[in-house]
């Protein structure tokens, strides 16, 4: 079996990280922040230590605006639902998932005005769109730092700037980056930063986050749950505190510890090398597809402006058969169809359709490359 659909989930996880959820349950079980016997102690040290693996490798000073999530949706979802009300002004990029999109539409029928800047066809954001889209002011940009269809980076450093000059605030989606490309907030200027654990990150599902930057103030920004916290017990008030004001209910403790065990394998093996892998596999799919007939690829054709995420057609062949024949024929496992971004499918140019998804990723081999591309040729001649 092939895997290449890890831009949905990576896949085979490290030993590592298996072990670390396995501990926790075995030795250090207890709830964390609501006991002062030795299993709540423990649990309480493990989340505690993820939290600085998070903030050191996203270059946070401060590991108490870690905010745990249950994965990057809901981690948006804190921004979105947090911070805009009625009559605020919002920019988004015609690249976004779901995550994005689907809260977005719906506070936009809520009273908060909604601007999209237009991509170009093969994903890339524009600065000057986004510019022209904050020209008259908006209180937050959100933007993915690269697409999970086409895998095209966004011009991170040079939105962070026109956001600063125009006061607004910039919140990043790092569902596809997170691990895998090297991510300096201070340096980069993110304000806010949603991220996932079980992609890049290598972590067990249900893992995710929210980094605050130095910029935002706390206080202007709501949760969206309230509950017990283990802090401040006395009040019937969530309390103000970092992380515990956006943290309620029992964390998932077993997940958060694989998500540190993830975190700690990236950079045993530096985010930089696993970047120059990733590119590797991108330029061999990329390279090898161009070459073969009736085969249409999406996206930048220079794999160091994109992630490790390939999307093709094949004319005059359904998605759907194409997947099916990769799994079934050749033990190929890929995503097909709108990957949940009918935006980007739509600034594509293929929409309702959608595409077939190649997602290799840090455990990929360059001979798993080798017979990608010799299957899908051996389907184009059918």
């Amino acid at each position: 079996m092939i895997y290449l659909d890890n831009a949905a989930t990576s896949w085979p996880k490290p030993p590592e990280v298996l072990r670390a959820v396995a501990e926790f349950l075995e030795h250090a079980g207890g709830n964390p922040g609501r006991s002062g016997h030795r299993l709540s102690i423990a649990a309480g040290r493990t989340v505690y230590d993820a939290r600085e693996a998070v903030a050191e490798l996203f270059h946070s000073p401060d590991p108490l605006r870690v905010i745990f999530t249950q994965n990057a949706t809901h981690a948006i979802n804190l921004v979105l639902q947090g911070l805009l009300h009625p009559g605020d002004h919002v920019v988004t990029t015609g690249m976004e998932h779901n995550a994005v999109m689907r809260p977005l539409r719906a506070l936009e029928k809520a009273g908060v005005r909604l601007s999209v800047a237009a991509c170009s066809s093969d994903g890339a954001l524009v600065p000057a769109a986004m510019r022209q889209a904050l020209s008259s002011g908006a209180r937050l940009a959100v933007v993915n730092h690269a697409s999970n269809v086409t895998g095209t980076l966004s011009p991170l450093t040079e939105i962070a700037e026109i956001a600063r000059r125009q006061g607004t605030l910039l919140l990043v989606d790092a569902a596809q980056t997170a691990g895998v490309i090297p991510i300096d907030m201070s340096a980069l200027g993110i304000d806010f930063l949603a991220f996932t654990g079980h992609k890049g990150l290598l972590g067990p599902p249900g893992t995710g986050g929210l980094v605050l930057g130095d910029r935002v103030d706390a206080a202007l920004l709501h949760p969206i749950m309230r509950g017990g916290t283990g802090s401040r017990s006395e009040s019937e008030e969530q309390p103000e505190d970092l992380p515990d004001k956006f943290e309620c209910g029992t964390p998932n403790g077993a997940g958060i510890a694989g998500l540190g065990a993830g975190i700690r394998w990236v950079r045993s093996r530096g985010v930089e090398a696993i970047r120059a892998h990733e590119v590797a596999l991108t330029r061999q799919l990329v390279e090898g597809l161009l070459a073969i007939p009736d085969v249409t690829i999406y996206g930048p054709a220079d794999a160091t402006q994109r992630t490790a995420v390939v999307s093709f057609t094949i004319r005059n062949r359904r998605v759907s058969e194409i997947g099916l024949r990769l799994d079934e024929e050749y033990g190929i496992l890929t995503r097909v169809g709108l990957h949940c971004a009918p935006a980007a499918h739509r600034t594509l140019g293929t929409f309702p359709e959608g595409t077939v998804r190649l997602a290799p990723g840090a455990l990929t081999s360059r001979e798993d490359m080798d017979a990608t591309l010799c299957a899908i040729e051996r389907l184009v001649k059918g």
